[in-house]
């Protein structure tokens, strides 16, 4: 019996999410420059994923 799309894996690694968790959106504002120390952590601006 063949195993269902939905439960493949190995494929979705690659892809490119287009959503980013919040110490990613954190790390891409310090690199960017925009991220100053003592900011708050919720509420960021929107970043896109390069």
């Amino acid at each position: 019996m063949s195993q269902h799309r939905s439960l493949r894996r190995g494929s979705q690694l690659a892809t490119k999410r287009n959503v980013l968790k919040r110490f990613e959106r954190i790390a891409l504002l310090k690199k960017r420059g925009r991220w100053k120390e003592g900011m708050r952590v919720f509420g960021l601006p929107k970043t896109r994923p390069l």
